[in-house]
């Protein structure tokens, strides 16, 4: 049954620019395709942050009693390392690096994956197509897209014509970028292109000599082109014409400009209602990316094994941090971050815990729950907009706490509710895990390894170096390791 609050959701469409709102092509039934990881290399934490908001999204259309079909592909082929065409896929470079199968590279990396969003509490998408698993499907969108027009075969290669579809379509219509920018923007072709075009991006590439993954088609051994897979594979699961298509804001140009223009030269249609994309997760202000060096990597703030952290912070401390930035803003990470929101987070578990021990009574309430349940939907009906939802709830907390003193009243029916509604909140929506016994485990060991620090900086003061090292060491035994500075230290585990 779907929920009466249902009606009032809006989604901010990144194809119009505004919020809309959102009403499922097939009355109780979503169609939703999220674009997945490449799976050569670890996921770092910029892009679960992407993964994490659609786990979101997913569940809350699940609480308001939509039946989803969330489709998340694995690219495991054809994703060069440039934009235009240029360089080794990914996963052949490096399966070529480490002397492996590149299988065994797909294999290991897509366990971390879903270790990783395990350990993150999202929910298995409903289906996890992979790239190398569609070829036949992808072959044959490229008969349908030559059959159209819109491309070309060169030496066992084929294109997409950009120049020949922006005649009678448009290209870029997502992104915003404009063909006749492109042109000035782009270099002119040497002689061994085979593009007519440097705009245009392949569809099928030839299989060099060297190349370790290829198949038959009928323009010789091959691959097919990284914006492929996912035209194909939506079509496939969820129809032509499906609800929502999202990714991080990064795949906006090309892949998702590209997945547009191939889906109107098969059957005339862009393929999705609503575009959503999630904004850069930064690190001390900077892009987070492979390239440059700037990232982290979810389980190494998990276990505090980094050099940018004063400690290790758990999963549920690091969707509580996510959550409170809008997806579509970017959101920075640094120590002070995590640090606040570890202290925000165990503040909102304990006044949840609290709501329990309350006393019964049957006097008014002074406190409208009705109209906070109201409150807290219209923020998540808002583009799903977390920061106000978590808002919402502290200030609920706020209220309980004063009951908690007798300086405010809460009725019996009343605190069921309140029970009902932050259970369905922090767990179904926003996908916490119930960790409060663990969370009180967490503060008396901070607690106590904060003791055992205080102790061993009285020992340097004193002069009392074996007793400094004994702390050490023994610390260091069991996991936790000391950075010592001029006046303190602090410690990450390992």
């Amino acid at each position: 049954m779907i929920s009466n609050y249902a009606k009032d959701l809006k989604l901010h469409n990144s194809l119009t620019g505004k919020k809309e709102k959102f009403l499922p092509i097939d009355k109780n039934n979503v169609g939703m395709y999220v674009c997945g990881p490449t799976v050569y290399n670890n996921a770092h934490l910029g892009n679960c942050r992407t993964f994490i908001s659609f786990d979101l999204i997913y569940r809350y259309l699940i609480h308001l009693g939509y039946n989803v079909r969330y489709v998340r592909n694995l690219t495991d082929v054809g994703h060069l390392e440039n934009d235009d065409d240029n360089g080794e896929d990914k996963v052949s470079k490096k399966a070529r690096l480490e002397n492996i199968e590149p299988m065994e590279v797909v294999q290991k990396y897509t366990l971390d994956f879903h270790n990783t969003l395990k350990k993150l509490n999202t929910i298995p998408p409903s289906i996890e197509p992979s790239a190398t698993g569609h070829i036949i499907e992808q072959i044959e969108s490229i008969k349908q897209i030559l059959e159209s027009g819109f491309a070309y075969e060169k030496n066992g290669s084929v294109y997409f014509d950009i120049l020949k579809f922006n005649k009678s379509k448009t290209y870029g219509k997502l992104s915003g970028r404009k063909i006749e920018e492109m042109l000035n923007q782009s270099r002119s072709l040497d002689g061994s292109s085979d593009k007519k075009n440097p705009q245009d991006f392949a569809l099928w590439k030839k299989a060099e000599k060297n190349h370790i993954m290829f198949w038959d088609s009928p323009w010789g051994k091959g691959f097919p082109g990284w914006h492929l897979e996912c035209t194909s594979m939506s079509k496939k699961y969820l129809g032509n014409y499906f609800d929502i298509h999202g990714g991080g804001i990064d795949l906006k140009f090309p892949h998702h400009d590209c997945e547009i223009a191939q889906s109107e030269a098969i059957d005339g249609n862009n393929p999705a209602k609503f575009w959503m994309h999630t904004n850069m997760l930064t690190l001390n202000g900077k892009k987070m990316s492979k390239s440059i060096e700037n990232f982290i990597l979810p389980n190494e703030v998990f276990n505090g094994n980094n050099e940018i952290l004063s400690k290790s912070f758990s999963p549920n401390v690091v969707k509580f941090f996510i959550y409170q930035a809008h997806y579509r803003s970017v959101l920075d990470l640094s120590n002070d971050a995590l640090l606040a929101s570890e202290k925000g987070f165990k503040k909102l578990m304990s006044g949840f815990v609290l709501i329990s021990q309350l006393d019964h009574n049957d006097k008014a309430s002074d406190f409208d729950v009705d109209v906070w349940i109201s409150k807290c939907y219209s923020k998540m009906n808002d583009d799903f907009n977390t920061p106000m939802l978590i808002a919402e709830l502290f200030d609920c907390i706020k209220f309980i706490n004063n009951v908690n003193i007798n300086a405010k009243n809460l009725n019996t029916n009343d605190k069921e509710k309140l029970i009902t509604t932050f259970n369905n909140l922090l767990f179904n929506v926003l996908g916490f895990n119930e960790e409060v016994e663990d969370s009180k485990k967490s503060n008396s060991s901070d607690e106590l390894i904060s003791l055992l620090i205080k102790i061993r900086n009285q020992a340097r003061s004193n002069k009392d170096f074996k007793l400094s090292d004994q702390i050490r060491d023994d610390l260091l035994k069991i996991g936790v390791q000391l950075n010592d500075e001029q006046n303190s230290s602090s410690y990450k585990l390992i």
